[in-house]
């Protein structure tokens, strides 16, 4: 992914505060007999390049921040689970199972549990084995979660 936002505005502004930028030349061919324009430009590209290396660190730190990680963490663990017991519904692994969606938001939406439990009967018709009791448990799994999309906004 790349992010192109200000980066050459933010490098003059930030240029004479109080951040500290070590250089390191490049290796040269014999030694250091450069001439004086040569290193002067050197340097202030590195530094340039080094602001927006560090802008962009921050700006994928927001991205990440937006999202409650125990919130995540939840869904995973959900997920994974969800993944197991359709294994066992379907008797093979995940790679061999029929394409069966289940969709967490989808079944938030719904106004309440009976709504809920139809849809994933719906979703697990071509299932041959009794679906109640995995029906069951994901309701009470998915009690008192929220919907991850569109994401949260965090103040920093």
């Amino acid at each position: 992914m790349s992010v192109a936002t200000g980066g050459s505005e933010a490098a003059a502004a930030g240029g004479g505060g109080g951040n500290r930028v070590f250089f390191q030349s490049p290796p040269r061919g014999g030694g250091g007999g450069s001439s004086g324009g040569a290193s002067r430009e050197d340097p202030v590209s590195a530094a340039a390049a080094v602001v927006q290396v560090q802008q962009r660190r921050h700006q994928q730190g927001k991205v990440t921040v937006k999202y409650d990680r125990k919130e995540l963490r939840k869904r995973l663990v959900l997920e994974e689970w969800i993944v197991e017991q359709l294994g066992q519904l379907y008797g093979c692994e995940e790679e061999e199972m029929p394409d069966v969606e289940i969709d967490i938001d989808d079944l938030l939406d719904a106004a309440n549990e009976e709504e809920r439990a139809l849809k994933l009967q719906e979703t697990l018709v071509d299932c041959y084995k009794p679906t109640e009791e995995f029906i069951k448990e994901l309701l009470t799994r998915i009690r008192g979660m929220r919907k991850l999309s569109p994401p949260q906004k965090k103040s920093i």
